[in-house]
């Protein structure tokens, strides 16, 4: 124990000469000062982790239960909105800051065309605009960008200039990526590559707002409520129900959150933690526990991350205690192989700093994030079709559910979804699709139940125009005339 806190006391006097020293390479002084006030965050956080660290500082998981009746309110239960012009209230907030590194991209991954040649970022503007001229209402879309997205984000709005809707952006913080073995900073300089640093969550979403001058001047314009989403989840749409409720019961924070399945196995949770609602990650788990949080009969809901906060009570308490939110460590290894570690921070977390928060069970709907190839090509498909930016499911669809498709590695990439697909299939009446290997779609294929393609190491299959697959499993190496 000595030994883990005289560690600790080295290491953070280190990390603090190592931040001097990384504000003093910034020459200019207007730069200076924002780019000090960052370091002096990190370091809070990083000080925060050396001392977890030293106390091993574990969620009890005895002390664990799930979440009281009164913690998680049926969507159900809501009434409708007196009148729409309680949305005068609220402003609406996309976390914007990922790459779609995962999908093979490089740029925003809001600019990721989804349905009917627009992108996340039409389809959210569509809808609030829509609101906006509907009920004749005010409702600003604020965009948190990284340092990854914000150029390209800013180019992007530029064509919305002419749209009945306010925009804002606002960069949340970079900060330094940590050495494993040293626990020092990566980067030498403020300048140094991109590689160096990260964006340390959405978590950050409450100090960025503060030190970005954007709560303030929310506030300054008389709106008191803040809806949050991610910009990949393509059901996160404005709910005057739930925002009636929020008002009518005086919660200051509330979380959405649905009901699990085998697809949401690792999704963040709200227990109860000794009497007090809070926000389990999976990384949070001891490992001996990782199968109990999968369970879907313990933890039957999870965070979709559609947040709703009460802008003044974040004014009362971003000026009070603060927020300490539960440390995610992320390791990651850098492109010369050196092992690295994220201190990251999420969003929800923030649920036990406000008076009155709960969950609000919503239906499946509102969750329909494209993190894969395979979302993509849910959303693509004729399973859904557009009303004012909002998807809406095919009333043909026989059932509530929507199919389940898992595609391989060949489609990992949105390069090579799009190479392997000349048009996405009629997937209306499918219940289950699985595609493994070196496999290309042609144009209107249509594909009924349960169709399984698999293509072998070294093989290729190529499904015809026109072709309709119903119930069947392919394998082999095949360019089918027929079946």
């Amino acid at each position: 124990m000595h030994f883990r806190t005289a560690t600790t006391g080295v290491a953070s006097k280190s990390m603090r000469n190592e931040l001097n020293r990384l504000v003093n390479t910034v020459s200019d002084y207007a730069m200076k000062k924002p780019f000090d006030a960052e370091m002096q965050s990190f370091f809070y956080l990083f000080t925060r982790y050396l001392a977890e660290r030293a106390e091993s500082h574990e969620l009890d998981w005895d002390k664990i239960s799930s979440p009281a009746a009164d913690q998680i309110v049926p969507y159900d239960n809501l009434k409708g909105s007196s009148s729409p012009q309680i949305l005068n209230k609220l402003a609406v907030l996309k976390v914007n800051g990922g790459l779609g590194t995962s999908m093979g991209m490089t740029g925003a991954k809001s600019a990721l065309e989804v349905k009917d040649d627009m992108t996340f970022l039409d389809l959210t503007v569509r809808q609030i605009e829509h609101l906006n001229t509907t009920h004749q209402v005010d409702v600003p879309l604020i965009l948190m960008t990284s340092f990854n997205t914000h150029e390209d984000t800013l180019r992007i709005i530029k064509k919305y200039a002419n749209q009945q809707l306010r925009i804002t952006t606002f960069n949340q913080s970079r900060y330094p990526r940590i050495f494993k073995e040293t626990l020092l900073p990566c980067p030498q300089s403020a300048e140094d590559d991109k590689s160096k640093w990260y964006p340390p969550g959405h978590g950050d979403l409450y100090n960025a707002l503060v030190h970005s001058g954007v709560l303030d001047q929310l506030l300054a314009e008389g709106k008191e409520y803040l809806f949050v989403s991610n910009s990949d989840n393509l059901g996160a749409v404005v709910d005057d129900k739930i925002l009636q409720y929020m008002m009518d019961s005086g919660a200051e924070f509330i979380m959405e959150v649905t009901d699990k399945t085998k697809a949401d196995v690792k999704g963040g949770t709200i227990i109860d933690y000794e009497g007090s609602i809070r926000l389990l990650e999976i990384a949070q788990v001891p490992s001996e526990h990782v199968e109990d949080f999968k369970a879907i009969r313990k933890f039957k809901i999870f965070n979709t991350n559609n947040l709703w906060i009460n802008l003044k009570a974040l004014k009362r308490i971003m000026e009070g205690e603060g927020m300490d939110l539960d440390i995610i460590v992320n390791p990651k290894v850098t492109d010369d192989g050196q092992a690295v570690i994220q201190l990251e921070t999420a969003a929800g977390a923030a649920i036990k700093h406000f008076k009155n928060a709960h969950g609000i069970n919503v239906p499946r709907s509102r969750f329909l994030p494209v993190k894969s190839c395979s979302d993509l090509l849910l959303i693509k498909s004729d399973i859904y079709s557009l009303e004012h930016g909002q998807l809406v499911i095919n009333p043909n669809r026989l059932f509530g559910t929507t199919p389940v498709i898992k595609l391989g590695d060949h489609f990992k990439k949105i390069a090579q979804f799009q190479k392997r697909f000349k048009k996405i299939p009629k997937i209306i009446e499918l219940d289950h699709l699985t595609v493994t290997g070196d496999v290309y779609f042609g144009r209107n294929v249509t594909l009924r139940g349960t169709v399984i393609v698999v293509a072998n190491e070294g093989q290729r299959i190529d499904i015809p125009d026109g072709c309709v697959l119903e119930n069947r499993l392919l394998s082999g190496n095949l360019t089918m005339t027929e079946l």
